[in-house]
């Protein structure tokens, strides 16, 4: 089994033990350099990944292939990749860009395994009269035409 396939392999055995974990990221560079990013439906601990980083490197030899390892959470600013990483964020407010330059700040009030609704208040000029008025509006955005979608940090 090669190297990658074996890294592979260690990883998804360790996130089956641990269900709420999912994978965001793994790349092994050409120089054995492992890097793991992981996210939870309830958050990351650091036990949580101290146990995947130990799964993985006692279950390889360091010495029929030399290797650093690297696993982390996705940070609270990282942008959002996966289906079920928008599902673990509805009711927050997220900045989404799409394919065609549109930059929305809305709430994340719904995702499936295709799209995301977001929903934000707007004002625009009133129908009859001079002067504004706020209106509530919503969008269902595909995931296809998601650029980057990143959670909005308040204080």
């Amino acid at each position: 089994m090669a190297f990658k396939e074996k890294v592979s392999a260690l990883l998804e055995q360790a996130l089956q033990e641990r269900p709420s974990l999912f994978l965001i990221d793994l790349t092994i560079s050409s120089a054995n350099k492992i890097s793991v990013t992981i996210d939870g439906d309830n958050g990351v601990t650091l036990q949580d990944c101290i146990d995947v980083s130990r799964a993985i490197e006692h279950n390889l030899d360091r010495e029929e292939t030399d290797f650093s390892l690297d696993v982390a959470s996705a940070g609270a600013t990282s942008p959002l990749k996966i289906p079920r990483q928008f599902k673990k964020n509805i009711g927050r407010t997220l900045n989404v860009k799409t394919v065609n330059g549109d930059e929305t700040e809305a709430e994340l009030t719904g995702a499936d395994d295709k799209q995301i609704v977001l929903e934000w208040q707007a004002r625009e000029p009133k129908k009859i009269g001079k002067g504004k008025e706020t209106v509530q509006k919503k969008a269902e955005v595909p995931y296809s035409d998601i650029t980057e979608a990143v959670v909005v940090i308040k204080f």
